[in-house]
């Protein structure tokens, strides 16, 4: 086992700014990806006739994704820097696939948003921005792909640099905190290595970039909390729910509680890597083996806690919502589909309780008929059905939702309150 501090890293961006060939790049150069394995995947690319594309295929997998050439699935790879031990979600851009995008920003720790030089900020870049602020995502580097593209011009990269930054001030980012670092994945320039083609750029490359994020303070002193990604009948193991740790810790024999179902159930071991862990603390994606329970039991968006200290199921909620993307209005009575840490739910928006101005936090007016883009609200919210949602002062991880409709993400928002379910 790797004694360095580990961390969860997202790559988002727009479609086509080169996220997966720079997780290729990154993953190659670090020794993560063999010569052997790289040549294999020339092979490939070939085949599929798509040229320059083999670094990103070591991260897509899948052969529909092979074929159409984008990401569809979060893909999980390891590798490590100096410091750290990363492990990669890569984040779909593809606008169908958002929703597995929401599911894997809010497991991360920190993000690199993937800019393409010559394109500038586009649709995606927006909404990844906006949701990676709403998931809790406060660390971010910006890296300015393609910088081959633009023949490593320093006036280009500070255009693309300066639109970028007025994006992150609107959703919220201390500027003053975000590296932007330029480099082209195809031609691994500023990466892992400097080059004289970027004589002009004092940074760092891409790598070193990563060693300035700081490992995010573990909350372990709160009760367990472990929303289920997936769920795996394994011959000899039976039923393995897997998920990441989000606060609190699981050890081997504690009693656990499943939500919204209520099964309870022991901890029998607990696995990471493919190594038997004696806790599991946050940030920890594992598996754990459970005493009894049949895979019937337990379903992606369901939370593990503590026998004692059950998650909360919610009757319904109090939220501050920002509406980002919606062609019309939102009115009460709407009701789309909530994605809240891995649970995705239809909710309806039964009041809104007033809207407020974005900048001071004032209310601006009481019960309107509606809200709107640009819009922040108070409103209250109905799950459909049975869900895990805890306040977002208590659990941020749990906390916090996007809201989506129509393919795409109108609003997100943070849970103020909640009314817990009889």
């Amino acid at each position: 086992m790797v004694d360095k501090p580990h961390m969860n890293l997202i790559f988002i961006g727009h479609i086509d700014h080169g996220k997966s060939t720079t997780v290729g790049r990154l993953l190659f150069d670090t020794k993560a990806v063999t010569e052997q394995d790289m040549k294999k995947l020339k092979d490939e690319v070939a085949k599929y006739n798509r040229p320059t594309f083999e670094f990103a295929f070591v991260m897509d997998q899948l052969k529909e994704e092979r074929e159409r050439g984008i990401t569809i699935d979060i893909m999980h790879r390891d590798f490590q820097t100096p410091k750290y031990y990363f492990t990669i979600i890569d984040a779909p851009g593809h606008r169908d696939f958002v929703k597995n995008m929401i599911t894997g920003a809010s497991q991360a720790d920190a993000a690199v948003l993937v800019v393409s030089t010559p394109d500038g900020v586009q649709s995606q870049t927006r909404e990844h921005a906006y949701l990676a602020r709403v998931l809790g995502i406060s660390q971010l580097i910006v890296g300015l792909n393609k910088i081959d593209a633009v023949n490593y011009d320093r006036a280009k990269f500070d255009d693309a640099k300066n639109k970028v930054s007025e994006l992150l001030k609107t959703v919220g980012y201390d500027i003053s905190k975000v590296l932007f670092v330029p480099y082209s994945a195809l031609e691994g320039i500023n990466v892992s290595a400097k080059s004289d083609k970027l004589g002009w750029y004092t940074g760092p490359t891409l790598l070193e970039a990563l060693d300035t994020f700081q490992v995010p303070k573990k909350p372990t002193e709160k009760p367990l909390r472990l929303p289920v990604q997936d769920v795996y009948s394994i011959s000899g193991f039976g039923t393995v729910p897997v998920g990441r740790v989000e606060t609190g810790v699981m050890k081997p024999g504690d009693p656990i509680v499943i939500m919204p179902s209520g099964v309870k159930t022991e901890v029998k071991s607990i696995e990471m890597h493919h190594q038997q862990l004696q806790k599991a603390e946050p940030g920890d994606n594992v598996g754990f083996n459970t005493k009894g329970i049949d895979k019937k039991d337990v379903r992606k968006g369901d939370v593990v806690g503590p026998s004692s200290n059950p998650p909360t199921v919610a009757q319904e909620f109090t939220a501050q919502v920002v509406v980002i993307n919606h062609p019309t209005v939102i009115a009460p009575g709407y009701t789309p589909v909530f994605h809240i840490h891995t649970a995705q739910i239809s909710a309806t928006i039964t009041e809104i309780v007033e809207k407020k101005d974005p900048k001071t936090g004032q209310t601006l007016q009481k019960n309107p008929e509606f809200i709107k883009n640009g819009d922040v609200a108070i409103v209250k919210v109905k799950p459909t059905k049975a869900v895990v949602i805890e306040k977002y002062s208590d659990f941020p991880q749990l906390g916090r939702f996007a809201i989506r409709d129509m393919g795409q993400t109108v609003a997100a928002g943070v849970v103020l309150d909640v009314v817990k379910r009889q």
